[in-house]
């Protein structure tokens, strides 16, 4: 099920809606015009593919198929703290579906998804380059390697740590 839109998306949608406006039309803008959804929401929710369907008057399943077949296009929004968890050779091989695993049964949600608050999302992704260091798992900019098993609940917990202090010193202020 998609998250509901958040009123920072609502307003990307807004100015979304105006830059289509003054696209060119024809077929030939439809990858285009997905590419500017994404960079200004992150990701393609159901609203955005509406206004391009319009836009080139075609159906929305057609802008859904094509946003489908490449991987370059999201569905969910990107968590605050995503986590890609490295899929290459050496990662697969030293257990990166087990990590993988791990950080969807913590967070409770499948790769591909984001949490409903919007913290972490996850995504499998082929090799970051650090072989040496496998299983690697990225959670945010930062690069965890030798990641095990238990090393999952310690990363997601340190972020909500993190997360609540800043809260705590905002309130502050």
């Amino acid at each position: 099920m998609p998250l509901p839109l958040s009123a920072e998306d609502r307003a990307h949608l807004e100015i979304l809606q105006k830059q289509i406006d003054v696209s060119p039309k024809g077929r030939g803008r439809l990858i285009p015009l997905l590419q500017l959804a994404q960079k200004a929401l992150g990701y393609l929710p159901d609203e955005a593919l509406s206004l391009v369907a319009d836009h080139l008057a075609v159906t929305r399943s057609e802008v859904y198929g094509v946003a489908s077949f490449y991987n370059q296009f999201r569905f969910n929004p990107p968590g605050k703290n995503p986590v890609k968890v490295c899929m290459g050779t050496a990662c697969h091989v030293r257990g990166g579906e087990i990590i993988l695993e791990n950080f969807e049964r913590k967070l409770e949600i499948r790769e591909g998804e984001t949490t409903d608050d919007r913290e972490f999302s996850i995504e499998r992704v082929a090799c970051v380059g650090c072989c040496a260091l496998a299983p690697v798992a990225l959670v945010g900019e930062t690069l965890h390697g030798h990641m095990a098993p238990s090393k999952v609940e310690g990363l997601v917990l340190r972020v909500r740590l993190e997360k609540e202090k800043a809260q705590r010193e905002a309130a502050k202020s």
